[in-house]
């Protein structure tokens, strides 16, 4: 009976302890994770309006979005983070859009967690160039294993489908809220 205490007692302190541990390190590391998430997507609101000299955050609570202007306060577009599923997990994009949400002037894969070698190539300069001034009216579309024929499609990562399809589909629902709230006058 002193031997299933004893090792009670040892398993509940060694808990604690990892436990304590865990937590000091979170509490340590959650700022430093914040601040690089925030420097990520202050890089990005530029690489996807490359034009852009500043920017101002839209007050939304269903749009992350901020406003870029060029060095004369003139607006020249929309830097749009929105986030979905891929195949794996959660995709972040950076959207760049135009002041008429008529155009893309680029995308960003900020995060991402597919698979190695075949869902991570929606990073790469062949997938994400299909955006770069693409019409996303009505929506975005995607092709697989033929070249687009329409002037909003784009083809699909061979071997990746899923994450193309997700990544098209976080832009149609980022560009479809942003049209909403253009209409009401909040964008």
């Amino acid at each position: 009976m002193k031997t299933v205490i004893r090792m009670l007692s040892t398993l509940t302190l060694i808990g604690i302890l990892s436990g304590g541990l865990l937590a000091f390190v979170n509490g340590w590391a959650d700022p430093l994770i914040k601040a690089n998430q925030k420097a990520e997507t202050e890089k990005a609101i530029y690489l996807v309006n490359p034009e852009g000299k500043n920017y101002s955050k839209i007050d939304s609570k269903l749009l992350e979005a901020y406003k870029v202007v060029d060095g004369t306060d003139k607006l020249i577009g929309y830097s749009i983070a929105r986030e979905g599923n891929g195949f794996q997990g959660k995709i972040r994009i950076m959207i760049g859009v135009s002041d008429d949400l008529e155009s893309i002037n680029s995308i960003e894969i900020l995060e991402q967690t597919e698979t190695p070698g075949l869902g991570t190539k929606v990073t790469e300069e062949p997938f994400t160039s299909q955006f770069k001034g693409l019409p996303p009216s009505p929506v975005v579309e995607w092709v697989k294993g033929i070249p687009p024929s329409k002037p909003n499609e784009i083809q699909a990562v061979t071997g990746a489908t899923i994450s193309s399809k997700a990544v098209v589909e976080i832009i149609n629902d980022g560009l479809t809220v942003a049209r909403e709230l253009k209409k009401k006058g909040d964008l």
